[in-house]
């Protein structure tokens, strides 16, 4: 199944349907996808998509041409070999020399490291015959660092050269629910916590299983797929993992400053910041401050929290285990440390699902477009949600409670709001809107008031609602 991605295919069509050259970059996090959208883009169009191998130079040569020859059959073809890239690329900008045509090079950083030469060669190449012909070339990868240094850096020698780039994300919770179109919105909102946005991951959630068998399955066994998963992506960038596993397990563990994180992984907090921009540029990681901060990159309150819920549990529940789940004891692991701790990190996805809500949904939903989103806390009051919205040529302020409770919310987590609202800067308080959010819907108390007041109750099955907009691509 293929879900959504709107966005990138609206602009990987708008590209392919104009009259010049394009060279696009689209890059990401492993399982993200990538793969996935380039094929549906390809669909029924003139294409060669070639998934690279780490292999020796010339034995990609060679898978190359035989993935033409299999694509766009020609006895001249059949009979030749390429020497080198840029006898391979001419030969496809041959077929492009009289219809739009797509190539599609993924994980280039693997020809790249058989060949370190090839973005000079590439660069070349463009300069001289790609730009010149009707080529939609494509490069894609999932070794970020490289993607950004060697390809799409200033350095790199194709600087200059992308007409456009996509960095490909996780799934947003809306989209990922609907991998489980027969689960009830709770449970389809627990999937997320804990497996994510992430394609791949959610196509291994076995129908008809629940959450505890899943697990079971596939990440408290050694055998299981999501065993060692963060431990691979480590190493997709890294040569030496275990200071970065480290960190992330201090953060998952409830660890948010510097100084603490450091502490618990035994370095100074100066080596921890450099660590911790390396996991945020990878975008693992990110700095909260409140939301209310005018200058957040000079604020001293920022916090770190892991940005992705299925790394956020496997370190916190899985990493610290491995000894235990190695011995065969999947199912203490599961009563002693993960069922009672559950619903607290699935109430703090939560938090981030409602704020994703207004950031991305708000504007289509409810009216007024979203200038900024996060938490905001003070010395003793927090705020789950603090939002400023652009209402006509006003700004307003959205305040919001986030529950992941097993029963209804009721008046009177409103009346806390309202109560906590003093403590927000004065200047923020000028216009004010409430918004509750609750995995388990409202009392009729609740509602009733809301009815009749400037206050908005989303529960889980608006949240999860698909637009006509995430349906027209889902196949």
């Amino acid at each position: 199944m293929f879900y959504n991605r709107t966005q990138e295919l609206a602009f990987l069509t708008e590209r392919y349907q104009g009259d010049r050259p394009e060279l696009l970059i689209v890059y990401g996090r492993r399982r993200t996808g990538k793969s996935a959208l380039l094929r549906e883009f390809c669909r029924e169009k003139p294409h060669v998509y070639y998934l690279a191998s780490q292999l020796t130079d010339q034995e990609n040569l060679e898978q190359f041409r035989q993935m033409v020859l299999a694509e766009h059959p020609d006895p001249l073809l059949a009979s030749m070999r390429f020497t080198d890239w840029e006898v391979a690329l001419t030969y496809v900008a041959r077929l492009a020399s009289a219809q739009r045509f797509i190539l599609v090079l993924d994980e280039f950083p693997y020809l790249c490291q058989a060949n370190p030469a090839l973005p000079s060669l590439l660069q070349r190449w463009w300069d001289t015959v790609g730009k010149t012909s009707q080529l939609y070339l494509v490069l894609c990868g999932s070794h970020l660092s490289f993607m950004e240094q060697e390809v799409l850096a200033e350095r790199s020698p194709l600087y200059g050269r992308r007409t456009g780039q996509i960095r490909l994300g996780p799934l947003l919770p809306w989209d990922a629910a609907l991998f489980f179109p027969e689960r009830p919105p709770r449970e389809r909102l627990a999937l997320y916590g804990v497996f994510g946005g992430i394609p791949a991951y959610l196509e291994r959630v076995h129908p008809g299983q629940d959450l505890a068998a899943n697990l079971a399955q596939e990440a408290l066994s050694p055998l299981g797929y999501f065993y060692d998963e963060v431990s691979f992506l480590l190493r997709t960038e890294f040569t030496q993992i275990a200071t970065y596993l480290s960190l992330l397990k201090a953060i998952a563990g409830g660890a948010t400053r510097v100084g603490e994180i450091g502490s618990r992984v035994g370095i100074p907090a100066t080596s921890a910041v450099k660590y911790l921009s390396t996991l945020q540029a990878m975008g693992l990681v990110r700095r909260e401050v409140p939301a209310t901060e005018a200058h957040p990159e000079k604020s001293n309150r920022g916090l770190y929290r892991i940005n992705d819920p299925f790394i956020s549990f496997w370190c916190r529940f899985i990493l610290p285990y491995q000894s235990l789940l190695e011995a065969g004891q999947a199912d203490t692991v599961w009563r002693e440390f993960i069922a009672p701790a559950l619903n607290t990190h699935l109430g703090v996805v939560f938090e981030e699902v409602c704020a994703q809500y207004v950031l991305h949904r708000w504007h289509d939903r409810h009216g007024g477009t979203p200038l900024r989103v996060g938490r905001w806390w003070g010395p003793h009051t927090e705020i789950d949600l603090l939002a400023v919205l652009r209402v006509g040529e006003h700004q307003v302020s959205l305040l919001g409670e986030c529950k992941w409770w097993q029963g209804p919310v009721g008046l009177n987590v409103l009346q806390d709001l309202k109560a906590k609202s003093p403590a927000v800067p004065a200047s923020y308080r000028e216009a004010l809107r409430y918004v509750l959010f609750s995995v388990s819907g409202f009392t009729e108390e609740l509602s009733a008031y809301a009815a009749q007041h400037d206050v908005t109750l989303i529960d889980a099955t608006l949240l999860l609602a698909p637009t006509g907009e995430t349906e027209m691509h889902r196949r």
